[in-house]
């Protein structure tokens, strides 16, 4: 797999890729100003290196045994480990519907996200049939796999589950960010279509 460093560059050299990560994946490298003043609750520094429409960043951290963990933060105060690395997190957030899926977790349950990430992705099908492709076009131009849902829905629950301690986001003030995972079971008012 490629480094993050490696995978960074790459985005920015092709604006077509880049134009597709923003677009349609909500991951622009452009906005790195969504992170500041946050960091770990340790103390240990994040590089913000994307943003999202909402306010909610992408960080790297320290390089641990050779990798870098990749942690988001969303606008609304929740925060965690998204993966161990950079290209982990590309395959889930270009695969998986990754945020909806955390939010409609049941609290973190396995089982619940499963069933959210396949009502996700019918809901997806029929509202963009070109979704597939643009997955497929940018997970061959960044060299990522292509993997199931519910291997990506498998990896993103353990990554969230492995959020404390190391991984919890804090403001520069000590305010610390609740975890990822999501109360909801479904959407209220009617639940999945």
């Amino acid at each position: 797999m490629a480094s993050g460093d490696h995978l960074l560059d790459l985005i920015r050299s092709m604006p077509d890729i880049h134009g597709l990560l923003r677009g349609s994946f909500e991951f622009d490298v452009e906005r790195r100003e969504c992170g500041d003043g946050l960091r770990l609750a340790s103390g240990a520094p994040l590089e913000p290196i994307a943003g999202d429409f909402t306010g909610g960043a992408y960080f790297l951290c320290a390089e641990e045994s050779g990798r870098r963990a990749v942690v988001y933060a969303s606008s609304d105060g929740a925060g965690g480990l998204i993966a161990d690395d950079l290209a982990g997190a590309l395959e889930i957030i270009v695969g998986l519907q990754w945020r909806d899926c955390l939010v409609f977790s049941g609290g973190g349950n396995v089982e619940v996200m499963q069933a959210s990430a396949q009502h996700l992705e019918r809901y997806l099908a029929k509202d963009n049939p070109e979704f597939a492709e643009e997955r497929s076009w940018v997970a061959a131009a960044l060299s990522l796999r292509v993997l199931p849902v519910s291997d990506l829905v498998v990896r993103l629950q353990e990554a969230a589950s492995k959020t404390e301690p190391h991984y919890v986001v804090a403001t520069d003030d000590g305010d610390v960010y609740g975890p990822l995972f999501g109360e909801y079971s479904q959407p209220r008012l009617g639940g999945w279509r």
